[in-house]
């Protein structure tokens, strides 16, 4: 066997060499092959690499300093304070060498911190095109809702379609909508080029961008669109800056901000727009606006494969920003039919993944059922970063998922014919009305959710829950010594109703302890329960038994003991038992069992118990009965 271990202390001088040392000792004791890894002052000594650790069969960290643990995914892992290294070392390597240590497992990373790491790698031209868009969508949002409230208030079905009257109130509001398409492109230009050259940029930018959406100026009825303005949001913002590196006199720096970079920018900007770059990329825009609006059929199909699958492949990345901003641009075209199957996409990433967790939870650790609800209430407002922390710890499984429930919503919502006036997604526009053919967008959203949340769950194996660490502490601290007389296979076997009080009277620790022993003592369990209680509490002396969530495991073991067994008793309104998360504890069970076999019987029991107790229905399920027999009946799961 082979063992790896990590010792730190914050002084990084005596305790880390201690603890490295002791291990070391215990090692060789054992027959154990070991290596130490210490993170001193000096830095790290003898540290221990990929194949080090692709061999090793568990790892020991005692370290009161963060040790990262990322290499160690996957293995089985201790983590411990150095102190344990000093003074208990070969219980360390005995809980490795026992198996019965848990897989570590990293904790799920916010939504923000992925985001800022990524942002730390990103390519400069995809920074400065996402700083435009971002300043882009609250026009378009803005544009669309009024739009679509005008409609859906103020218009009138008429043979050629939905109408809204001339000169009426709703008319006023239409031509809100319409004005804030208006700036969508010089927006967009405008601060692709403040992300490049700062706010001299701005200007040349604005009017780039002006001049690209408006093909009057080189002689086109529609304009270069966005990818006009996108191109003249780039080239004023390198011009400025080309023009902010010219030397200068000292008298005119002050100016050059305010004056001559936006003057001399805006004029090449504009006359290269004018006279070159406006009319071949209007060309190409009005084609490929032209194709778009005549695709059916299959062609209609693969685009909307194309999308659902950049919207959910990197969730807010560079493939679905592109996505995003082309469906937005079409908006602005009068095509809608892009943006709807995008919107519907958009939402089934954090949506999946929220109903995968709630679906099945033992597919999922506590912290990541936690973020499945916060995931899915982001995909109700469109906001696909919600999935990001499942992407990121898992992503083999997760982006197949994510990817396959996304193209499934898209294409259901191309064939339904939906549309979005709205550059956002999510259930929360459709509730707006800014969403044709509503029925068929909850419909594909739907589809696409239940695809991601079974595929995810199917391709997922059940994860190795040992319950909470201090219950780990307990099954573990007390080595097997001599075999259980009495076969336990289920906690029923060695407790029944007479051992139950679902109703506990006392109201201090100690009471609740008398009331427990006082089962014992009516089934002839016991032969002192003085001998017994003082177990009891030299065992709380050591430490509080109460572990938190409302739980608390009282054991002892007695030559006072006839057989194990297991006490159950309710304290609705809780009682203080110094838990270690400060909660009152409501469910107590008391473990008995013989001095002689108590090393084998109170793993065994504290495993079964370990195992049920982190599953808060579970735990709510006891909480909740009314008889010592439906009591007994959950208990039954126990096992």
């Amino acid at each position: 066997m082979k063992i790896l271990a990590v010792t730190a202390c914050p002084v990084g001088i005596a305790h880390t060499y201690m603890a490295a040392e002791n291990l070391q000792k215990a090692g060789e004791e054992l027959g154990v092959d070991i290596k130490v890894e210490t993170q001193g002052s000096i830095g790290i000594e003898n540290g221990l690499t990929d194949q080090d650790i692709a061999e090793a069969d568990g790892i020991i960290i005692a370290a009161d300093k963060e040790v990262p643990k990322d290499r160690f995914i996957g293995k089985k892992v201790i983590v411990t304070g150095v102190q344990d290294g000093i003074r208990k070392p070969k219980e360390l390597i005995e809980k490795i060498k026992s198996g019965d240590v848990p897989l570590y497992r990293p904790e799920l990373k916010s939504v923000g911190e992925i985001k800022q790491k990524s942002k730390q790698k990103e390519n400069p031209i995809y920074k400065h095109l996402m700083s435009g868009v971002s300043y882009m969508v609250p026009f378009i949002v803005v544009g669309g809702l009024l739009i679509a409230l005008a409609l859906t208030l103020g218009g009138e079905q008429t043979p050629g379609g939905i109408v809204i009257p001339e000169g009426s109130f709703w008319k006023q509001i239409e031509t809100l909508g319409a004005t804030s398409f208006m700036f969508m492109i010089p927006i967009l230009a405008g601060f692709i080029a403040v992300s490049i050259a700062d706010r001299p940029g701005l200007v040349p930018g604005m009017i780039g961008g002006y001049i690209a959406a408006n093909g009057s100026f080189y002689g086109s009825e529609a304009g270069a669109g966005f990818i006009g303005g996108i191109i003249a949001g780039f080239l004023a913002g390198y011009i400025a800056l080309g023009i902010k590196k010219i030397k200068v006199p000292k008298a005119v720096l002050p100016v050059m901000p305010i004056i001559f970079i936006p003057i001399f920018s805006s004029v090449i900007v504009g006359l290269l727009f004018i006279f070159v770059i406006g009319a071949p990329v209007a060309q190409i825009f009005e084609g490929l606006t032209s194709m778009l609006a005549g695709m059916q059929g299959a062609s209609s199909i693969l685009l909307a494969v194309i999308l659902g699958a950049m919207i959910a492949v990197d969730m807010g990345g560079p493939f679905n920003k592109v996505a995003f901003l082309f469906g937005s641009a079409m908006i602005a075209e009068g095509n809608y039919e892009i943006m709807g199957p995008i919107a519907v996409a958009i939402c089934i990433p954090p949506i999946g993944m929220g109903l995968a967790t709630l679906m099945n939870k033992k597919k999922y650790l506590p912290n990541e059922r936690e973020a499945g609800k916060a995931s899915f209430t982001m995909g109700l407002f469109g906001i696909t970063e919600g999935a990001i922390p499942f992407a990121a710890q898992d992503p083999i499984r997760v982006i197949p998922s994510i990817v396959a429930g996304s193209v499934v919503g898209s294409v259901i919502a191309m064939l339904g014919n939906v549309g979005g006036k709205v550059a956002h997604g999510g259930p929360i526009v459709a509730v707006l009305g800014a969403v044709d053919h509503v029925v068929m967008f909850f419909i594909a959203a739907i589809a696409g959710v239940l695809v991601t949340a079974f595929m995810v769950n199917f391709l997922k194996k059940d994860v190795e829950t040992v319950s909470n660490d201090k219950i780990q502490e307990e099954s573990n601290s007390i080595a097997p010594e001599q075999e259980v007389e009495q076969e336990i296979e289920k906690l029923v076997d060695i407790t029944n109703v007479e051992l139950m009080n679902i109703n506990l009277a006392g109201t201090t620790r100690d009471a609740v302890i008398d009331e427990l022993i006082g089962k014992f003592d009516s089934q002839g369990i016991l032969t002192s329960k003085d001998e017994y209680k003082q177990a009891i509490l030299n065992r709380e002396e050591q430490s509080s038994t109460g572990l938190g969530m409302n739980i608390a495991i009282p054991h002892g073991k007695s030559n006072a003991v006839k057989r194990p067994a297991v006490a159950f008793g309710i304290k609705r309104d809780g009682i203080d038992w110094n838990s270690l998360d400060g909660t009152d504890a409501k469910l107590i069970f008391m473990i008995a069992v013989p001095e002689e076999n108590a090393g084998d019987a109170h793993l065994k029991i504290l495993q079964m118990l370990s195992r049920k107790l982190m599953d808060e229905d579970f735990r709510n399920q006891l909480l909740n009965v009314s008889s010592k027999q439906e009591a007994m009946a959950v208990l039954e799961e126990v096992h």
